[in-house]
């Protein structure tokens, strides 16, 4: 049901209207456009965004929404060389008032029922938990079942901390900051002891990580079936 669902929603295409860009961190940037009346999805979520302002050679590419469906924009983050890529090129070239495509919203990266659940960002893989602990917090609904996030980054950047910090202050999430791998096994394995047979795993990263936890998980018995990938590839 869910690629059927994927199949019509990646034929829902519409324009949006380009707002603004802003720096996280160092090669690091958010685009924000205005959000649609028509536009819906659920927290977790990725688009299909198409270039059309200029002819380029591969003009549409799958981006993370960071924003929750509750909030009033919808925001991009990704990270950017000093030799960009046409596609990123493109994007950093985009002025208030200009337009991109987008289609869906698509993808099962999403909570589906009020289990524990354990979220595995590597870099930039924290854009869909962004969105997934927002809307959380948002809704405030889920205090009896625990969500941790574990937010691995060797360099020690922590793409938007104090958001982060503030929802976990606010509600019953804990978030816990890493940047060597074993850490990360040691909390992991933590959780996995502590849920054997309910906890729900969301691993979001660069392909060699996800597939890396994905790995771990399954040698500790964690059925494929708990498990959701989010692969972030660089454009």
């Amino acid at each position: 049901m869910s690629f059927v669902k994927d199949v019509f929603g990646i034929f829902k295409k519409r324009d949006l209207l380009f707002l603004e860009t802003y720096q996280e961190s160092e090669n690091v940037y958010t685009f924000v456009f205005e959000k649609g009346n028509d536009v819906a999805w659920k927290a977790g979520q990725h688009g299909l965004f198409n270039i059309t302002h200029k002819s380029i050679k591969k003009p549409v590419r799958p981006f993370s929404m960071a924003t929750a469906p509750a909030e009033n924009t919808i925001k991009i983050t990704t990270s950017i060389s000093d030799t960009p890529s046409d596609f990123k090129q493109a994007l950093l070239e985009l002025e208030k008032g200009m337009k991109v495509k987008m289609s869906g919203p698509v993808g099962s990266f999403y909570l589906k029922d009020n289990s524990p659940t354990l979220l595995i960002a590597g870099g930039m893989g924290i854009t869909p938990f962004r969105s997934i602990l927002k809307q959380v917090e948002e809704e405030g609904n889920r205090a009896d079942q625990p969500i941790n996030l574990l937010y691995m980054d060797s360099e020690t950047s922590y793409l938007f901390k104090d958001e982060l910090d503030h929802i976990a202050n606010s509600t019953s999430i804990n978030v816990t900051y890493l940047n060597s791998r074993d850490d990360l096994h040691k909390e992991i394995d933590a959780f996995t002891t502590s849920y054997p047979d309910n906890g729900k795993y969301f691993i979001a990263g660069s392909k060699s990580m996800v597939d890396s936890i994905s790995t771990h998980l399954q040698n500790k018995n964690i059925s494929k079936r708990n498990i959701k990938k989010d692969v972030f590839f660089g454009y």
